[in-house]
């Protein structure tokens, strides 16, 4: 049954949406269509098709008592909008259905399992916000609240846990039917934690232990977890707040790490190998991952920085997106991401250049645009080079550039001259591994975001620009000289994206 908040909801999109035209919207990234949007929730497959929830404000462009947005897709490319899923329209959820994730039960049923939320007064008259999780049961459009919610409270946490910080719930179903998932939480310390729990049935969830914890050392609470196999090691992603910058590896503030180990299921024990940031640009956040059935993992994100989000360009209409779907693998101790493989079949306008010998500043014909996914490979001519850049999203105002210097083998990126007119964080640096001098840059563009991919996915970068979009040139720098590849096409997406 639809409640009166839900319909509210729906009602609320259907009446104002199409008044954003879809040239104001990314052509293939997603957003909220109308208001805010954050953290990806719910990616699934269900019946054959890709589904994506998301935390949702349709009333606004800024952040409010969170739905359920929904959509989903074929190709991880071209997405269907569908109906608000979830409203906060429950006593244990009425401020908020928070982060959390779905499965496709084997009688067919689509399962959610997401934070809600309720605020209460103190004696003292301090406002707290309890977190507990819950269920939801639908087919793949409407949902129904489970009726023996929420399923886990602050009785199921262990000795010093915190019911105030206890969210985002990641569950999935294993071989032999039992389902596990992981919480995150925050423990007595102050810090952050990754609680595991397990089911038989998916309703009812018994602690079964910590996956791992913070122990104050990489940032605290440790939010949005995602827990899996991949390429014979065992990968937990997790969203810190309050990180501490080290070396050019984190930079303080909301951060996205990837932890990578072993896992010994029947001990519950995870060990660690190693810690690495999961992105390094300055709008990544909240990831969350699914396996495809033909055996890929496949991850997303919200587009974004907490502390970015007072930054609205004009008269915004909407705010957020979503990363574009990467596919990881661990290869040499490290997560690697790159875009998924559907992208390749919208590629059209190929320009190609090989051996091009750059020494200052040189335009190539047929390179511009910004919707685009161009690879740029780099090497020594010669001697050896201080630097080089690529400019893209450039125009006699605007550019934002991609900086590699073979000394200290570093990647810069600087969006300052992109069009945000405020005093936020706008270049960012990271190390990449040495390669004599060589790097491969492969940019995608989707109107006002940028993901870098760097060396075939070692690294990854995202950024999001306020650049008008008639900026759309491309050019390359070099102190020194370098020969360089290129090969771009323009992205087409005829008719449009539904989101």
């Amino acid at each position: 049954m639809i409640s009166e908040l839900l319909k509210q909801a729906r009602d609320f999109e259907a009446r104002y949406m199409p008044f954003i035209p879809d040239s104001e919207r990314p052509a293939f990234h997603v957003s909220g269509g109308i208001g805010w949007i954050n953290d990806p929730n719910g990616f699934s497959v269900y019946k054959g098709e890709y589904h994506l929830f998301f935390q949702y404000h349709p009333y606004s462009v800024k952040w409010g008592p969170m739905h359920w947005g929904h959509v989903k897709t074929k190709d991880f490319i071209r997405w269907e909008r569908l109906p608000v899923a979830l409203a906060p329209d429950t006593e244990y959820d009425r401020n908020g259905c928070f982060s959390g994730s779905a499965v496709e039960l084997p009688d067919g049923r689509h399962l959610l399992m997401y934070t809600g939320v309720h605020r209460m007064r103190r004696d003292d008259g301090v406002m707290e916000e309890y977190q507990t999780q819950c269920m939801a049961v639908g087919d793949g459009t409407d949902y129904e609240k489970y009726e023996g919610n929420p399923v886990l409270t602050a009785k199921d946490l262990p000795e010093g846990g915190s019911a105030l910080d206890f969210r985002d719930p990641k569950f999935w179903q294993e071989e032999d039917g039992t389902f596990r998932c992981v919480v995150g939480n925050r423990t007595a310390d102050g810090s952050g934690a990754i609680l595991l729990y397990e089911s038989r049935d998916g309703f009812h969830w018994q602690y079964a232990g910590t996956v791992d914890s913070c122990r104050n050392e990489y940032g605290r609470m440790w939010e949005c977890p995602d827990f899996f196999p991949l390429d014979g090691k065992q990968v937990l992603l997790t969203s810190p707040q309050e990180m501490l910058a080290l070396g050019l590896e984190f930079h303080a503030g909301y951060g996205s790490i990837c932890l990578i180990g072993d896992w010994n299921s029947k001990t519950r024990k995870f060990s660690r190998e190693r810690v690495q940031s999961i992105d390094y640009g300055i709008d990544f956040y909240a990831p969350q991952t699914l396996k495809t059935p033909d055996g890929r993992r496949i991850m997303i994100a919200w587009m974004q920085n907490w502390t970015n989000t007072n930054c609205l360009p004009p008269n915004a209409r909407f705010f957020g997106e979503m990363t574009l779907p990467r596919e990881l693998s661990v290869k040499n101790g490290r997560l690697v991401q790159n875009p998924v493989r559907e992208l390749e079949n919208y590629r059209c306008s190929r320009v190609a250049y090989q051996d091009v010998l750059v020494t200052g500043e040189t335009n190539m014909p047929g390179l511009r645009g910004r919707i685009m996914d161009m690879t740029v490979s780099v090497r020594p001519a010669g001697n050896s080079y201080r630097w080089f850049k690529l400019n893209v999203a450039k125009d006699g105002e605007h550019v934002t550039t991609v900086r590699y210097k073979p000394e200290c083998s570093t990647v810069r990126v600087d969006r300052s001259r992109c069009g945000i007119r405020y005093d936020v964080v706008h270049v960012r640096d990271f190390l990449v591994r040495p390669q004599g001098g060589a790097v491969k840059f492969r940019v995608v563009m989707d109107r006002h975001s940028l993901e870098l991919f760097v060396n075939d996915g070692e690294q990854a970068a995202t950024f999001i620009l306020y650049t008008p979009e008639s900026a759309d040139s491309v050019s390359f720098e070099a102190d020194g000289a370098v020969l360089v590849d290129v090969e771009k096409y323009d992205l087409n997406f005829e008719g449009g994206n539904n989101v």
